[in-house]
């Protein structure tokens, strides 16, 4: 008689599997979870035998899930979720004398993020905190793996399940070096910009898709000169006379101040926008991230400037 052994996926080949069917991709998800890909295929392999069935296909270049797959991923969530309601739960039982919190942030809120972050672990030493910096589309999977309680973004997609609240204006200015033919003028139309060299974030970026919005809302055609994925090289190409840029006025504070930016003023800037706290919806916060998120609110005034 044949005895069969039944052997239980690990949690961790639940995680590399969730990660490949998120991303699509297995080399996507060897570098979000920072593993090699033939580690990633190889624990991919071994859960597909402990299955006893595919749950990936190949279809060109592309992956997919099979049937088995989508069982087994709806499976994994469910166990993700509740281990994570799980610790939620110690967490609260610690109260503000221990826990942990993880945030996500874009990097255009990186400054103010680590201001508050800091305010929170002056008031609550005991909680184990992380600041995660990240673009868009990061900062989002981060929210959705759980992987993170809160996040400070801004306009969150609309068609994703998230709970939002706006906390504080977030002006998007176009900045240039001091010595620009266009620093001196006034009132500069939009359509003069496209003679400029405007040096934007990856497609993608929330401010980028702002300007898009801007020149598509014109119907002007708008052709970035430069990408760049964070905004610290935006500044320092903009500072070399390499263009005009798009950044949230939080951004460039200290370049103002030391005279080594300016403020252009073009037609219909600064845009007018928001940040936001955002969350998954349905996902239910410790004591220490329901704490942060009465900081983050209580922090503004009816105007948007910082308090204290």
């Amino acid at each position: 008689m044949k005895v069969l052994l039944m052997i239980k996926p690990t949690l961790r080949q639940l995680e590399i599997f969730q990660a490949v069917a998120r991303h699509g991709s297995f080399s996507k998800a060897s570098e979000a979870i920072h593993l090699t890909q033939p580690a990633v295929s190889m624990q991919v392999k071994q859960l597909e035998k402990m299955l006893g069935a595919p749950i990936f296909e190949h279809i060109g270049k592309q992956i997919r899930l099979t049937e088995a797959g989508r069982e087994t991923l709806a499976s994994a969530e469910r166990i993700s979720r509740e281990l994570h309601e799980l610790e939620q739960t110690l967490n609260d039982l610690k109260g503000l004398h221990g826990g942990t919190l993880a945030v996500s942030a874009v990097s255009t809120a990186s400054v103010f993020a680590a201001r508050l972050m800091a305010v929170f672990r002056r008031r609550h030493p005991e909680v184990q905190i992380s600041l995660n910096v990240v673009n868009r589309e990061t900062l989002l999977e981060q929210l959705f793996a759980n992987q993170s309680d809160l996040a400070l973004m801004g306009t969150p997609p609309a068609d994703l399940p998230l709970k939002a609240r706006a906390f504080m204006e977030n002006p998007l200015i176009i900045i240039a070096a001091p010595e620009h033919p266009l620093s001196q003028q006034k009132h500069i139309p939009l359509q003069r910009l496209l003679k400029e060299a405007i040096v934007v974030r990856e497609e993608g970026s929330g401010t980028r898709v702002a300007l898009e919005n801007v020149f598509a809302e014109r119907q002007l055609p708008f052709k970035p000169a430069m990408e760049m994925n964070k905004n610290e090289a935006i500044k320092q190409a903009v500072e070399a006379g390499l263009g005009i840029g798009l950044v949230s006025l939080h951004t460039v504070q200290a370049e103002l101040s030391a005279q080594r930016l300016c403020v252009l003023d073009v037609e219909g800037f600064p845009l007018k926008r928001q940040w936001f706290l955002v969350q998954r919806e349905g996902k239910r916060l410790s004591t220490a991230a329901r704490a942060f998120a009465d900081l983050v609110l209580a922090q503004t005034d009816t105007e948007g400037a910082w308090v204290g």
